[in-house]
């Protein structure tokens, strides 16, 4: 009989921050790595060690080591040191697409430096599998993945399988049965190695779909076994069923291919939770963290990159490297564990500052480039500016708050073709002495204009017609009077051309669709209950209070002027204050709520701001209600590069449950994520919230009709034993606590609704949701402002026209991605994606430059002239997108 060959693959999971920091992480790699390169020098019958599919790991080491380079390189190309192809573990599921692309292109490319990076999608560890990732490895040229989390032997009976993605991609899937740990501990007594082959091997062997066994040696953070050569030779010589040897993941994956070609296939993504734990509802432990992720990904793929775009196009250079190194900081914080923040307190502080430090790079870098270009713009030299900068590839008429500079004299705001544009003062702050004191005059002979009076004040602005991805400068009249003003009103209604809402005596919302007739009860309900839970799960209590907003509020007020109608209701909700109050039905805790409804005239979308001034009750979750009336079995919800429909009831899988509980790692549930919005839909109408906040959500209430957007939920220890949700151990470390975790200061919430009464198609909900996403950008110049408060700038020449565009989408139903510059290139890359339900996305790009050329290139940006897309002088032909298809285009 033919032996079973086991690949006994040596490696190391390395977490770099958990319940330790990466300080403590970087200072123990210097010893383990040097060990694995010592080990694999020494010994050539160490043949290989996989080192996590983890690049920075590669910058960790050398940036304390750096004269260990040459020997790094040395291993990798001989194939003994396998590295690549991720720069971190990432996440699946609430990072976004493009941080999954990026993490993957500068992993790959940091690991070309030193050989060929492995070609397989490896995720020991991360908590479930994308649907979209066979897309993605297929895009880099992977065509295979291994991984552990999301998939049970109901839906398979082997270890290897064709995975499907949404859009048909297809790789060949190897699933851990037992984690990436099982063979981590080999005995070395004869007696109890003997036994222990047996009993692990046999398992694999039943699950295993070829005459190959995957068999990890190493856990998290594990040293190099140094005798596993000799551990080997003695498992060869007592076993004479099977042939061990040390090899890698590759290795063990060429072998299945060789030996069969055909697999069961599954599709879609991977969240079962029965024999590995899920943690399904992690998508809100630490929302204060979430959320600065959230909005930093779309910052920087939404605004950034688009206007350094914009200004690479206007002659300026693009700062690749430090885009870079923002990417990077995000890569640290995508990690499994850090963007789980199923961290220490300790390590979620230095979670919180990467991701300070990304914000304020991002901030002053976007600041520079929309300075470089405000202040070379041909303006007859007027005194005070306001350039409006569009990153989204379409025209914009909106209002737009933001915080500026003004004079104490009247004012209006004019744009190119000399119209008034309204505008209204929401607050202001007299810092005369402050402003005019940093003015630095580089010129002295120059006149400029200083007003006697500066506030630093938030307007709201309606602008109209800016450009697509472009922008247009608009200019101060002094000393003339605005018109527009803020008036508060005694009635408890806001309305503009799409809607009319009401806030109700017992707190809610009744919001009148005008374009249906048809009126909405009960909105935008606040709901709180206790977290029995963990930093990884969230789980009811065994005895809970559930205290909603209805009937507690204290006040309503309204503003109204001609741009903007807003609403403000206070609520004060008596809550337990902990999950003992919680057990005895006691409440006695005030927690202030201030829910902020805004309507714009021409807006489609009602804006919502939730703050929570100071939360000061424990282990509790506070989540918003929308009850659309409309009774689901699936909602849809947007995930990497388009959407998918996810059933409101887990039936089959409940089922399960029920009948054998003990055998599951956690219970079946609907808390799901998203990465901008979710949906109930009926065919002819429909309700999306678009989250600019956590990205997790729950179909509820008795008809499955009501969509829960958590907003927080809070917890004292990183993990506890014994939850309703997931019973047995405690996932990580049960003894850490997190009281950082309890949330207890201000917490603020954006999102926005959208009501729409035709088909998911018709009303391109995913490009809404990308525009609601994508904030103008505002630029104030004035010579009074030049100096040390903004840093000093020397008079530019003055070259650019007062609007200019760069692209626009035309005839399009496509969603764009990405706007940057080509990575290794001078072209512009435009990534699109297919966020439809049923059609196909089509259309073209028209670029206002003379393209050359244009290719359909792979996620890695690498394309041939086999690739060309069809150019007519300035417009780009883009190919019809299937369904859930991304597309990467690279125009020069």
């Amino acid at each position: 009989m033919k032996k079973t060959k086991v690949h006994v693959v040596p490696h190391s999971h390395w977490d770099r921050e958990w319940y330790f920091t990466t300080s403590r992480s970087k200072i123990y790699l210097m010893k383990d790595f040097q060990d694995i390169l010592d080990i694999l020098e020494e010994k050539e019958d160490f043949k290989y060690f996989t080192m996590d599919a983890q690049a920075s790991l590669l910058d960790d080491y050398l940036k304390w080591r750096p004269q260990d380079e040459y020997r790094i390189r040395d291993l990798v190309q001989r194939r003994r040191l396998v590295i690549g192809p991720w720069y971190t573990q990432t996440d699946q599921l609430v990072i976004s697409g493009e941080s999954i692309i990026r993490n993957l292109y500068y992993g790959i490319d940091r690991c070309n430096e030193f050989g060929e990076p492995m070609r397989v999608g490896y995720v020991p560890d991360s908590f479930g599998q994308s649907a979209q990732m066979p897309q993605i490895y297929r895009g880099f040229g992977i065509d295979s993945s291994l991984f552990w989390r999301g998939v049970s032997d109901d839906m398979v009976d082997t270890t290897e399988f064709i995975w499907k993605g949404s859009d048909g991609s297809k790789v060949l899937a190897v699933q851990i049965p037992f984690g990436y740990y099982y063979g981590g501990n080999i005995p070395e007594d004869d007696s109890d190695l003997k036994e222990y082959l047996k009993d692990i091997i046999g398992k694999l062997k039943v699950k295993a779909s070829t005459n190959n066994v995957y068999f990890p040696n190493g856990f998290d953070q594990a040293p190099i076994r140094k005798n596993l050569p000799d551990i080997l030779k003695k498992a060869n010589e007592i076993d004479n069923e099977n042939e061990y040897e040390i090899s890698n993941i590759e290795n063990y994956i060429d072998s299945v291919k060789n030996e069969r070609n055909e697999f069961t296939e599954l599709k879609g993504e991977f969240l079962n939770a029965k024999h590995m734990r899920i943690h399904k509802s992690i998508f809100s432990s630490r929302s204060d963290l979430k959320i600065m992720n959230n909005k930093l990904e779309n910052y920087i793929t939404n605004v950034l990159e688009p206007l350094l775009t914009l200004s690479y196009s206007l002659g300026n250079e693009y700062p690749h490297l430090v885009i870079k190194d923002i990417w990077k900081l995000m890569f640290e914080n995508a990690a499994h564990d850090s963007i789980g923040s199923c961290n220490s307190d300790t390590a979620n502080e230095d979670v919180y500052t990467r991701y300070k430090q990304a914000r304020d790079l991002s901030i002053n870098l976007l600041d520079l480039h929309m300075r470089l270009i405000s202040t070379q713009i041909k303006n007859n030299n007027e005194e005070i500016t306001l350039t409006v900068f569009n990153g989204f590839p379409e025209v914009r008429n909106e209002v737009v708050e933001f915080d500026t500079y003004i004079p104490g004299q009247d004012f209006v705001i004019k744009n190119k073709n000399g119209e008034i544009l309204n505008y209204i003062i929401k607050e202001k702050e007299d810092i005369t002495n402050y402003i005019l004191t940093q003015t630095i005059r580089l010129n002295p002979s120059k006149k400029i204009y200083i007003p006697k009076t500066v506030y630093r004040a938030k307007i709201a602005l309606s602008v109209k017609d800016i450009p697509p991805m472009g922008y247009t400068q608009l200019v101060f009249e002094l000393d003339t009077k605005n018109k527009c003003e803020i008036e508060t009103s005694n009635c408890k209604e806001i309305e503009n051309k799409y809607y009319k809402i009401t806030a109700n005596k017992n707190g809610s919302l009744e919001i009148l669709d005008k374009e249906s007739s048809k009126t909405y009860k009960n909105q935008a309900v606040i709901e709180d209950n206790g977290d029995d839970g963990d930093s990884y799960n969230y789980s009811p209590p065994r005895k809970d209070i559930y205290v909603s907003s209805l009937d507690s509020v204290s006040s309503v007020e309204v503003l109204k002027s001609n741009i903007q109608e807003e609403m403000i209701l206070k609520y004060s909700l008596t809550i337990p204050a902990s999950l003992e109050e919680r057990s005895i039905g006691k409440v006695s805790v005030k927690m202030p709520v201030t829910m902020k409804i805004t309507l714009e005239p021409k807006e489609q979308i009602i804006k919502f701001n939730v703050n929570i001034k100071n939360n000061q009750a424990l282990s509790h979750r506070v989540r918003v209600l929308f009850n659309t009336e409309i009774a689901s079995k699936f909602s849809i919800a947007d995930q990497q590069f388009g959407i998918i429909q996810r059933p409101t009831v887990l039936e089959k899988d409940l089922a399960l449950w029920k009948r054998d509980n003990y055998s599951w790692q956690e219970k079946p549930i609907t808390i799901e994520p998203m990465q901008s919005f979710v949906t109930l839909e009926d065919g002819q109408r429909g309700i999306a919230l678009i989250t600019g906040c956590v990205r997790e959500y729950q179909i509820v209430g008795d008809n499955l009709d009501t969509i829960a957007l958590t907003l927080f939920r809070s917890f004292g220890y990183m993990g506890r034993e014994n939850l309703l949700y997931r019973p047995g151990r405690a996932s990580g470390e049960k003894i850490i606590a997190t009281p950082d975790a309890q949330l207890l200061k201000e917490l603020n919430f954006d999102f926005g609704l959208y009501i729409y009464n035709n088909k998911f198609d018709e009303a391109n909900v995913a490009n809404t949701a990308k525009r609601f996403l994508t904030p103008i950008q505002i630029y104030e110049y004035a010579d009074f402002l030049n100096g040390r408060l903004l840093f000093a700038f020397n008079d530019e020449k003055q070259i650019y026209e007062n609007e200019f565009s760069l692209m626009n989408v035309n005839n399009s139903n496509f969603t764009v991605s990405a706007i940057k510059k080509e990575e290794k290139g001078d072209g512009i890359v435009v990534r699109i994606f297919n966020g439809m339900k049923n059609e196909d996305a089509k259309g073209s790009l028209n670029i206002n430059k003379n393209v050359n050329d244009a290719y359909s290139a792979m996620l890695d940006e690498i394309y041939d002239n086999n690739s060309k897309l069809k150019v007519n002088t300035k417009t780009v032909e883009v190919n019809s997108l299937s369904h859930c298809k991304v597309q990467t285009i690279v125009i020069k």
